[in-house]
């Protein structure tokens, strides 16, 4: 019961990390941040993900030891009526957050599966608050069952290793909320499969004899930077080559609906040159 205490005060205070988040994520950009401040939902994410396997996690873990290791021999089990009825309150208002929860994931992630959606979406926020209703529900489980066991069996160390139990899902969560987000705060871009598709798309263009390197790099959750190098057909003109570096970036957004910068760095292939030519290679940048 400690243990699901302590989980309910972190889940509450993460609550308020995960809106806060929210909140500077959405905040304009100005002349200190230009890119602007997407990336503070990936930063207090990411202490979320620390409390919980922390506080929440390593308090659990600690508060079972300790238990195991200071039951006294032929203790006498209590009445476990009043920690029954907390548990049932419990289960009702962590399952009508989790009911919201799952609501909002699944209208999130359409037609892919949990673990795909979790594992390719740049917003932590919309799977963080199942994974810690579901791991809370769950903790809710492994209480009652060391309650209940203990005093059927008059075994208190029960308590104990339920208490370890909790801690141990909550670690889970949190490393795999730490992973996701550390990716996300050092500059996580599109997936393998979305950067050839990119590809494809820029030199499908009939005025793009291939495309350089693409570099990718979510700015936010609905952010998406896109900087590439583009080399031309010979005899390309500077006015067909903006008009092919608008196509290029209306096709990527209209695509990429996360897309807000696109920028293009380009030189015309002179006639005569080889494709592998060095005068191919990019020159100037221009910010479309």
């Amino acid at each position: 019961m400690v243990s699901e205490g302590i989980h309910s005060l972190v889940d509450t205070g993460n609550g308020l990390l995960l809106l806060v988040g929210l909140k500077k994520a959405a905040q304009p950009a100005d002349e200190a941040h230009p890119f602007g401040h997407g990336k503070s939902l990936y930063f207090y994410t990411n202490i979320v993900a620390i409390s919980i396997f922390g506080i929440g996690g390593g308090m659990s873990v600690y508060e079972g030891i300790a238990h195991i290791r200071h039951v006294a021999p032929n203790v006498a089990m209590g009445d476990p009526t009043a920690a029954y009825i907390v548990l049932a309150l419990a289960m009702l208002i962590e399952g009508s957050s989790f009911t919201v929860a799952v609501r909002q994931f699944r209208a999130a992630r359409g037609g892919s599966s949990p673990v795909q959606f979790m594992k390719g979406s740049k917003d932590p926020s919309l799977y963080a608050v199942v994974l810690e209703d579901g791991a809370a529900l769950l903790g809710l489980v492994f209480a009652f069952l060391g309650i209940f066991l203990g005093h059927l069996l008059n075994n208190p160390h029960l308590d104990g290793i339920a208490s370890i139990a909790i801690g141990l899902l909550l670690m889970s969560v949190a490393a795999f909320l730490i992973r996701r987000t550390m990716g996300l705060l050092v500059g996580e871009g599109v997936s393998r499969e979305e950067l050839a598709d990119i590809r494809r798309r820029v030199e499908a263009d009939p005025a793009v004899e291939r495309a350089g390197d693409i570099l990718t790099m979510y700015m936010g959750p609905h952010d998406l930077l896109v900087n590439m190098g583009v080399c031309f057909t010979a005899g390309t003109t500077a006015e067909q080559m903006h008009q092919a570096i608008r196509r290029i970036e209306a096709d990527l957004k209209s695509a990429y609906s996360e897309t807000n910068r696109v920028y293009i760095e380009a030189e015309s292939l002179p006639a005569g040159a080889a494709e592998d030519s060095p005068t191919c290679r990019i020159a100037a940048g221009r910010d479309k």
